[in-house]
């Protein structure tokens, strides 16, 4: 990783190295949701040492409320923060907010990973300006973990590139294994190549150079091939990579599916005293799907691809939710990502020097 220099102002020995460097004044609740979320944090990881950024006149009451949180932080002092309507523009100017300097504790080598609840498009934008790209990877993208029949499933991209070629899609693979061996301790994922369909001609040709590029990598044996919709949640496939345009879209239908079949079941219960007993008999297999299907077990998309672990948790998520955000990032520090991912890539150079396909949308096959 190459070195930036750290502010005069930090706030530690020289040679003390952080697991995480947290940005306590992003998201809807912070800092309270940081800090309490920290707390939780700090009994499921004994040994965590994490760079709380942010402004000390209000870290430093929390951390005296959460003693846990307490023992686990070190507290950088900034009063600048990166407001969530912010540009990323306007973000990258402010060389002193508290998100910026998470990115500088990395980028130094002071810490190994930020967590934020912040702005997304902000902490995209000075992720990639500060901590950079990995050397072989030509975009981040934006992976997180769903929920399936069989287990859970790792998507990417869910938003960074809207558009994507061969080779992105082929790094996206890379990534994914890498990031479901880390965080779901799987050893050998399987990856499938969002389509409109599973056969071998269907989809543009991007995705059949994607294809046959990954069934001749050290991947093949993990590579499924083409999947469709529903084998996302079906858990066809322990990894399902896409673009950002469609792995954006695939995740918010998911969403809102969720939230129209919770909506229509407590429909169902209130109709009259029948249903509100059959809601009785049933409470317990229900309580347990709500438990799986809990959005703050999968808090915690990933920028993937970039020179330091990049947590990004849900803006408007409470304690429980960050603390599963901290989970991730923690895994991916414990069980070296990113070197995972070199590894890789080391082994598929003269693949990915393919000569480039021509990225005009073709006519889709008849979808069956």
């Amino acid at each position: 990783m190459s070195k930036t220099e750290i502010p005069e102002s930090f706030p530690s020995d020289p040679n003390e190295v952080f697991n995480l460097a947290v940005d306590g004044m992003g998201g809807d609740g912070a800092p309270e949701v940081v800090v309490a979320g920290l707390a939780v944090a700090a009994e499921r990881h004994r040994n965590i040492k994490v760079l709380l950024i942010g402004d000390e006149a209000r870290l430093l009451p929390l951390l005296a409320k959460y003693p846990k949180a307490a023992s686990i932080c070190t507290v950088w002092h900034t009063d600048v923060s990166v407001s969530m309507d912010m540009k990323p523009t306007s973000a990258l100017r402010m060389r002193q907010s508290s998100m910026r300097l998470a990115m500088d504790a990395v980028a130094s080598g002071r810490a190994q990973g930020v967590v934020s609840a912040g702005n997304s498009g902000a902490m995209l934008a000075l992720a990639k300006i500060v901590i950079k790209t990995l050397p072989g990877i030509s975009r981040p993208a934006m992976a997180a973990i769903s929920p399936t029949i069989k287990g859970d499933v790792v998507m990417l991209d869910l938003g960074a590139n809207v558009a994507c070629d061969w080779r992105n899609l082929v790094e996206f693979a890379v990534m994914g294994e890498a990031f479901a061996k880390s965080v779901l301790g799987l050893p050998a994922p399987t990856i499938g190549l969002l389509n409109i369909g599973a056969e071998e001609l269907k989809g543009d040709e991007k995705l059949r150079v994607a294809a046959e590029t990954l069934r001749e990598s050290p991947l093949a044996a993990q590579f499924h091939g083409f999947v469709e919709g529903h084998d996302i949640t079906a858990g066809t496939t322990d990894v399902v990579v896409t673009d950002g345009f469609t792995g954006n879209v695939a995740l918010k239908t998911g969403e809102g599916v969720l939230k129209m079949a919770t909506t229509l079941l407590r429909q169902v219960f209130q109709r009259g005293i029948i249903s509100r007993l059959g809601y009785l008999l049933v409470r317990p297999g229900l309580e347990r799907m709500k438990e799986w299907l809990d959005p703050r077990r999968y808090n915690g998309a990933v920028f993937v691809g970039l020179n330091g672990v990049v947590v990004k948790s849900h803006g408007g998520t409470d304690a429980e939710g960050f603390a599963a955000a901290v989970d991730v990032a923690m895994d991916m520090v414990t069980h070296g990502f990113n070197e995972s991912i070199r590894e890789r890539l080391s082994h598929m150079g003269a693949l990915l020097m393919r000569p480039q396909v021509d990225e005009e949308c073709e006519p889709a096959l008849p979808v069956s």
